[in-house]
Formats: C-alpha cells, sequence, structure tokens
C-alpha cells in the first residue's frame, strides 16, 4: 500500500506543503500556501509551518525545505530569506514550533531528489545536475543518484557577477530580456558549470521549466543533455517528504484520504537520510 508524509516548502513569496504519496509523487490532498511573512524572520515562519503543519492535522515527521544552506540543521546562508536564518539551529527551531520531528535541508537539493526518484533524472547514472530557476539559481548535484548536498552553483562568478544575477528567471523578466537573449546568458553559465563538474545531464527547474519550449531549444553549445523538469514547483514539497520518510521509515503514514495530482506535474529533526531518499 501506498505511504504518505508531509512536506513544506519555505520560498521567499509563500510557503507550501502538502502530504505526498511517495510511491508517486502525487499530492494526497490540496496543497495549502500561506504567503511568507515579511520580513521572513525566523520565529514568524516557524509559526506559518506549525499553521500548515495544524492544517493537515498532521502528526508525524515533516520535511522542510530552506532557501539556503543546510548543515545538521543548522543555517548557514540565507537567500530571499531574514539574514537572522544564518547561524541558527532551524530545525530545532521549528521543531519548537510545530512539536513534530523536523528533517530539514536545501530547498534545490530537495527538488533534485523528487526529479532522480520520479521525474526527468529517473534512472540516470553519471553526474546529474538540477537548476532551479527563479529568483535566483539553486543546484542539485547528483553522483551515480547519491546526493552531493549544498552546492549553490548559483554563486559562480560570471563577468564579476553571480550567475543568478545575470541568468535566473527574475533577472529575465527584471531586464526584459526575450527567450533568444536569456537562452544565451543560460548558455553561458551552463558552459561555466561544464567546465567544473561535466554533467551528463542538466535538469532545468522552477516554475519557468513549464515555459521549456521557449528557451531550452535556444541555448547553444551546451555538451550535456539539457531537459525540463517534470514535477515543476512541486518538486520541493516531493523532496521535503521523501527526506522525512527516509530518516523516519517507521513512521511513514498510510494515507487517509483520495489522492489529488500534484499539479504542474513539479531527514530526525536532522539530516539522516537525504542521500538515500535520491535513490
Amino acid at each position: 500500500m501506498a505511504r504518505e508524509m508531509l512536506g513544506i516548502d519555505i520560498g521567499g513569496s509563500g510557503i507550501k506543503g502538502a502530504p505526498v504519496d511517495l510511491s508517486t509523487g502525487e499530492f494526497t490532498r490540496e496543497r495549502f500556501r500561506i504567503a511568507t511573512p515579511q520580513p521572513s524572520r525566523p520565529k514568524p515562519v516557524a509559526k506559518v509551518l506549525a499553521e500548515i503543519v495544524d492544517h493537515f492535522g498532521w502528526d508525524g515527521p515533516v520535511g522542510v525545505t530552506y532557501p539556503g544552506v543546510v548543515i545538521d540543521g543548522v543555517a548557514l546562508s540565507a537567500a530571499n530569506v531574514s539574514k537572522r536564518w544564518i547561524g541558527l539551529d532551524a530545525a530545532s527551531l521549528i521543531a519548537e514550533a510545530t512539536g513534530r520531528a523536523i528533517t530539514l535541508l536545501n530547498d534545490a537539493d530537495a527538488a533534485g531528489i523528487a526529479e532522480m526518484r520520479l521525474g526527468a533524472g529517473r534512472g540516470r547514472s553519471g553526474t546529474v545536475v538540477l537548476l532551479t530557476l527563479g529568483t535566483g539559481i539553486g543546484s542539485a548535484l547528483f553522483s551515480d543518484g547519491v546526493l552531493v548536498p549544498n552546492t549553490e552553483f548559483g554563486h559562480i562568478q560570471i563577468k564579476g557577477k553571480d550567475a543568478e544575477v545575470r541568468a535566473s528567471a527574475k533577472a529575465r523578466t527584471d531586464r526584459g530580456l526575450s527567450w533568444g537573449q536569456w537562452a544565451k546568458r543560460l548558455g553561458t553559465y551552463m558552459r561555466h558549470l561544464e567546465a567544473l563538474i561535466s554533467p551528463s545531464l542538466i535538469i532545468v527547474g522552477g516554475g519557468v521549466s513549464r515555459r521549456s519550449e521557449h528557451f531550452v531549444p535556444l541555448i547553444e553549445g551546451v555538451r550535456a543533455e539539457i531537459v525540463p523538469a517534470r514535477l515543476v514547483n512541486n518538486a520541493g514539497i516531493v523532496g521535503a517528504a521523501m527526506a522525512a520518510a527516509a530518516a523516519h521509515p517507521e513512521e511513514t503514514a498510510e494515507p487517509a484520504r483520495a489522492k489529488v495530482r500534484a499539479v504542474g506535474g513539479t531527514g530526525g529533526q536532522r539530516r539522516r537520510g537525504t542521500a538515500k531518499a535520491a535513490r
């Protein structure tokens, strides 16, 4: 019988969660979203996470994504959230607020776990990288299906600036770039990435991947195969749920309600089980 786990994705503008069928990646209940508090300080964000847990009446472990580097539950950077997160034992804070065991991991790593298990990276060996194109550029790196966490390849320097300043989806809209102009910037970025890690597959994620036909075919000079993510913006929720299930296999729940297909077809309290979840 299918099993489920609650996943929650912290974003710069919204915090969203849903119980996930771990065998299919489908949501077993409708996704629930609350706007991210502004400013996005730790305690207000933790309060929202508690609201989402209560909304689903969830009484088991929870997987949570965080937009930055996470090591042993501690946030070591902050992208699109308050800098007050840096150096904080975020997993313990969230666990205290929700009353649940929390598995906290980087948001792009969570999306990558989902894509490698159920999406565009399924069955792929060798070096695979997922890039989430949004306000910034998140990254998840896999070697033969095993996650190398917290890569942060969006901060590669190109012409003296972070790559995400030039090539994120936000940069495209803020600067009014055409799809062709943006694809040229993405190509430059991906060629720099190839020079460092030589991937055989690049998965393009984030909400803009729904429109991949407008820019992926226009990216030139990249040796690796480039494909759109299949789980789109839902990948973070799905991957967070998978990481929590890997950390707490004995507490993975049986689904209580009818499944709702994830729209966009998109680990203890600490980091146990994240790499295993990707397999």
